[in-house]
């Protein structure tokens, strides 16, 4: 801190937001399983020692709700959702202008609903049919060669010579772009799942606005108009009041915004 300028005494504390499910109340990260050994993990304690500064962990997704109601696209609601679409999928919800986390600091684990009960594809969770194993970063190569076994199909990549590693958003964005019929069934497939994802969040917490972003959300406006038209088909007349999903104001730095003003929510 001394060589970054900075003088211990200014600093009100440390925020983190970290992946996984989140005991908030107790710096603890509960389970993650996108970041193995980190298990019932004391990431706050083991900050605190190491800093000597109050710490205050949460979810990722949370701290980036927490950002994008402060200063982006939910400035101005006091009920809303943040959805982050990127390796994993998850919520952060924000009612009366707090954020909620449920009793033990897990609320907003929508990427382990199921959506689709018939699913074989099987989740990091252990269950079959999460969102997070449909619509996911996380799920793409999954996916992809589970297309690429049917008879017939079409694209102008030769996936088949890729690593797992490398069959990511980013390239699904460009084979949209350049016309790829199977990147383009990816991302139609994919917005179909978080639209029926957000109706089930609608139906569960009537927000004014729900903010998608994440690294899947740069598929940009075809992709985002494609989960509107599976949610409003899904809610149709159920839906009492115009319900706006828009796209993250805050992008990549939303977590780490949100991050450092954990600090200063309100106790």
């Amino acid at each position: 801190m001394r060589d970054a300028g900075v003088i211990k005494d200014e600093i009100a504390g440390l925020g983190l937001g970290t992946s996984g499910h989140v005991d908030h109340y107790n710096g603890r990260v509960i389970t993650n399983s996108n970041l193995p050994g980190f298990t019932d993990y004391p990431i706050g304690e083991r900050l605190e020692s190491a800093t000597n500064l109050p710490v205050s962990v949460d979810n990722d997704a949370n701290a980036q709700a927490y950002a994008e109601y402060l200063f982006g696209s939910a400035k101005g609601y006091d009920n809303a959702v943040f959805v982050t679409v990127s390796t994993g999928i998850g919520a952060g919800i924000v009612i009366d202008g707090r954020l909620y986390r449920g009793v033990t600091g897990t609320a907003g684990e929508i990427g382990h609903t199921i959506v689709d009960p018939h699913s074989t594809v099987r989740c990091g969770c252990g269950n079959y049919g999460c969102l997070m194993s449909h619509a996911s970063g996380l799920a793409l190569p999954q996916v992809v060669r589970q297309k690429l076994r049917r008879p017939g199909v079409e694209t102008i990549i030769d996936f088949t010579q890729l690593s797992d590693g490398e069959i990511t958003g980013e390239l699904i964005g460009r084979g949209f772009t350049q016309g790829d019929p199977l990147s383009r069934e990816v991302i139609w497939e994919y917005g179909d799942y978080l639209g029926i994802g957000l109706q089930n969040l609608f139906q569960t917490l009537d927000p004014g606005v729900i903010v998608v972003g994440g690294g899947l959300s740069n598929w940009g406006e075809p992709y985002l108009d494609r989960i509107r038209s599976r949610f409003y088909q899904t809610a149709g007349t159920m839906l009492a009041h115009p319900l706006e999903i828009r796209r993250a104001t805050l992008e990549s730095n939303a977590a780490v915004i949100g991050a450092a003003a954990l600090v200063l929510e309100p106790t």
